[in-house]
């Protein structure tokens, strides 16, 4: 199994950020939101993460949990596999007020994944 988060599976573009936005759909799990978009034209999915400024006003804090969310999506990226090979654009976004442990964050990544392969 791979457990890789190479540079290749990040999702930068504005694009397909925008698109991401507009034409896609939202599960929520606290203190994680998670936009997502089935595509066919990637060959990978894409995942990116963020962490809002007005919550987390230094930046420390929110490279910490970013840094969190990062590596629980990079240990649990193997739920998105399937027997369709869908391709999913990800948006993580936290929308808790205050810094999570990392069991916090796996549990709710998890629940999140599930909830989006319904």
């Amino acid at each position: 199994m791979n457990f890789s988060f190479p540079k290749s599976e990040k999702l930068k573009s504005k694009k397909a950020i925008k698109l991401l936005f507009a034409e896609g759909n939202t599960v929520i799990k606290y203190p994680i939101k998670l936009f997502y978009l089935p595509v066919d034209s990637s060959d990978k999915t894409k995942a990116a993460f963020s962490v809002p400024k007005h919550n987390f006003k230094k930046a420390v804090n929110r490279n910490r949990i970013k840094r969190q969310l990062r590596e629980v999506y990079r240990h649990q990226k193997h739920l998105l596999k399937n027997d369709d090979d869908l391709k999913y654009l990800l948006f993580f976004l936290y929308i808790g007020k205050k810094n999570s442990t990392y069991t916090t964050i796996d549990a709710s990544l998890i629940n999140v994944l599930k909830k989006m392969k319904k």
